[in-house]
């Protein structure tokens, strides 16, 4: 079942929407579900259904609604894809953290006092780094993350376990970002690394043409493991 929700932000200063997707019987936990650029459109609330049929309460916070509230844009269409790029510039990322971070007191109080763990995508991949590294997130786990390298100073902040999926070829993350996310993460036995050679930004998508069948499952399967090993124990 899906429905949307107003989630107040942490300072009491306003409130924004989330789609939730709750599972049929009583979650097992709870998973913040961060956009990509392209707003809480119908591949991320494919992620958040996905979750609870699964057995997860999946939240997906309008994180770009200080701009615009109810951004939704297809990557596949270019214009679209412009203007999702503009807004990325324009977003406030350390604000946008602090929505994140209501929204896992959201779902913590939501589902009970269970576990919250988030995933992101893309700029969500970031967001999902920073989330680890800022909050109490039980277990994060982040897609093709865009400039970890400039927030590797953080690392030692990351309290909770840690995933990355890394596709080799991202046109967003060059070998040297790659080079040394690995360089300052792989130490950490609380962060995991997984590469996926040949793959390019966006490989997990749940529709359109970036999409990877094989590659999208293996991370998913790694991702759902992942969650169950830290969120349901």
């Amino acid at each position: 079942m899906s429905t949307t929700t107003n989630i107040p932000t942490l300072n009491g200063d306003g409130e924004f929407k989330a789609y939730v997707a709750r599972p049929a019987d009583e979650p097992k936990a709870a998973i913040v579900v961060i956009q990509e650029i392209f707003g809480v459109n119908a591949g991320i609330r494919r992620k958040a259904d996905k979750l609870a049929e699964a057995g997860y309460l999946a939240v997906a916070p309008d994180l770009f609604w200080r701009m615009e509230r109810g951004i939704e844009l297809d990557p596949d269409v270019e214009p679209e894809f412009q203007q999702a790029l503009d807004w990325m510039q324009k977003f406030d990322q350390d604000t946008g953290v602090r929505d994140i971070e209501a929204t896992i007191k959201w779902a913590r109080e939501e589902s009970g006092g269970k576990k919250v763990g988030a995933v992101g995508y893309c700029l969500g991949g970031r967001l999902a780094y920073m989330t680890a590294a800022r909050t109490d997130s039980d277990a994060t786990v982040g897609y093709y993350a865009v400039g970890v390298d400039e927030l590797l100073r953080e690392k030692d902040a990351i309290a909770n376990p840690l995933m990355l999926h890394i596709p080799t070829e991202d046109g967003f993350v060059d070998k040297e970002t790659q080079t040394k996310m690995h360089e300052g993460l792989d130490p950490d036995p609380k962060v995991t690394l997984h590469d996926y050679e040949g793959m390019d930004h966006g490989f997990a998508t749940e529709f359109g043409k970036r999409r990877n069948e094989e590659n999208a499952e293996l991370a998913d399967k790694r991702t759902a493991e992942f969650f169950a090993e830290h969120l349901e124990a």
